[in-house]
């Protein structure tokens, strides 16, 4: 189950190997969020195997961004502060984004618009051949 605070904040994409994607409804950034099935909180404390496949996870997310979305760097964090579930951030950049160059994190401007479904739904099918997400029909 997927905390209530991401579900808000968050589109859910579907489902890698070792958990559900999520993109944060602002779309000021390229901004995904994946969410380990797991009951460990933090990632440096599971087994290197699971460990491993969710950082492979994370690092064809960011192929992703890097390759399919032109972002030319890709900040990666785990912090779990305010919500304690698992939830490992891979957020694209770019020089001159909304951010630029400082943090996302207190800096990311309200959203003038939100995310059209053709979007979601193209991001959808460039990740399920690119980084084999798994979306529900229906």
């Amino acid at each position: 189950m997927i905390h209530q605070q991401l579900l808000t904040d968050c589109h859910l994409l579907g489902h890698l190997v070792t958990g559900a994607l999520l993109l944060h409804r602002n779309p000021a950034l390229p901004w995904f969020i994946l969410v380990p099935a797991t009951e460990i909180q933090d990632i440096l404390d599971l087994p290197p195997p699971q460990r491993d496949a969710i950082v492979a996870d994370c690092a064809r997310v960011s192929a992703f961004l890097k390759r399919e979305l032109k972002c030319a760097k890709v900040n990666f964090a785990g912090l779990g502060n305010q919500v304690p579930q698992m939830h490992l951030h891979v957020i694209g950049r770019r020089v001159g984004d909304a951010c630029w160059p400082q943090p996302v994190w207190g800096n990311l401007p309200e959203a003038a618009a939100a995310y059209e479904d053709a979007q979601l739904a193209d991001w959808q099918h460039r990740l399920r051949e690119s980084c084999g997400l798994r979306v529900a029909e229906g």
